[in-house]
């Protein structure tokens, strides 16, 4: 793949969060970049920020749930720049809500953009990049992994989109279209996200921690047009939801069960103007606000994107096993204890065992 510099890069959702952090570091190191999102007067502001300092960039406002809206945003980077080497999707909108109650439409126009937008981003894309070659990127989550509570749409959404960019990825090695297929899956990220999310919570929505700031999911997708892998987890507690998932599911349920409620709600009323329907009232923002203990960096991701993460997953999986045999064990002693106090006539039988745990440092700072 081309360096940075001799790219042009194509962002939908750019007009804040990861897309707006993404675009002003690709510009940086010199690409060219396409900006889309709904918000065409921010766009133009960003657009012509980044020109400003020397850089080259068009912006391009469009809705990725119309598909010839976003056929525009390729026909745009053409007449601009002669093309485009790579394509990250990543305009998204959340929710958050007992999925059950969440109102049909709205988690029908979730999907529209989740699901929908990326596929229609990725038919645009492929038909150019089949004959130029390049990197198609699309935006994930670790919820593609492991879905969380009051989270049900969004988490279907991206576990949809990750079967999908799945198989598109085989189709295409298997006709030997010179075409990289990435899923970048970003843990807690520090964006406007959750200010931007509808909320039926009654309270503005929060994130989970540990929480990364968006510039590491930046590097993450860059690096990634230049060195194109299969999936890309940012963040380490990504590398622990899987983990966890993967060999202790009713744990996880139990564990977030008790946790994820209140880790996912402020002590204050949800902002006006969500990003469902129509473009937030407030946009140009990376970060989102009053948040303390941001990660910088991520070592985990680091390390994966040069090929030695797997040492770094295998420790993940290790603590998550080690810790459930250890209270495994811890319970099934207890319960012998209790067989044994009935057995002498203990007047108060031992009771049950407690619901193992996760272990909460896997979430809350413990893995980077």
């Amino acid at each position: 793949m081309k360096p940075i510099r001799e790219q042009t890069i194509v962002i939908t959702g750019a007009s804040s969060g990861i897309g707006l952090a993404t675009a002003r570091l690709a510009a940086e190191k010199g690409a060219r970049v396409v900006l889309s999102s709904r918000n065409e007067p921010e766009l133009q502001r960003i657009a012509q920020e980044i020109r400003s300092r020397g850089g080259q960039a068009i912006a391009v406002a469009a809705d990725v749930a119309n598909e010839q809206e976003v056929r525009r945003i390729a026909d745009a980077a053409i007449e601009a720049f002669g093309g485009f080497d790579t394509w990250f999707n990543n305009a998204g909108v959340g929710m958050y809500g007992a999925s059950l109650e969440i109102p049909i439409a709205d988690q029908r126009r979730l999907f529209d953009v989740n699901f929908w937008g990326e596929v229609y981003g990725m038919r645009a894309a492929v038909e150019h990049l089949r004959r130029r070659g390049g990197t198609l990127v699309n935006m994930g989550s670790v919820e593609a992994e492991r879905a969380v509570p009051l989270h049900g749409a969004y988490a279907a959404s991206k576990h949809a989109l990750k079967a999908y960019t799945d198989a598109v990825r085989m189709e295409l090695e298997k006709e030997g279209a010179p075409v990289a297929v990435v899923l970048i899956e970003p843990a807690s990220i520090d964006t406007p996200f959750p200010a931007h999310s509808r909320s039926y919570l009654g309270r503005e929505p929060d994130l989970p921690p540990p929480v990364f700031a968006p510039e590491v999911v930046a590097r993450a997708v860059l690096h990634a047009a230049e060195h194109p892998q299969r999936t890309v987890l940012v963040g380490g507690s990504g590398a622990a939801f899987a983990a966890a998932e993967r060999f202790a599911p009713r744990v996880t349920d139990k564990y977030m069960e008790r946790t994820m409620f209140e880790q996912q709600q402020k002590d204050r009323p949800p902002s006006s103007g969500d990003a469902l329907f129509e473009p937030p009232a407030r946009e140009g923002e990376i970060r989102g606000h009053n948040r303390e203990g941001i990660h910088e960096r991520s070592a985990y991701t680091w390390a994966e994107q040069r090929g030695m993460s797997m040492p770094l997953a295998m420790a993940a999986a290790a603590a998550v096993g080690g810790f459930l045999a250890f209270r495994s064990k811890r319970q099934a002693g207890a319960a012998r204890a209790g067989t044994t106090a009935r057995w002498r006539g203990s007047e108060a039988p031992a009771g049950p065992a407690r619901p193992v745990e996760a272990p909460a440092d896997l979430w809350r700072g413990g893995v980077h």
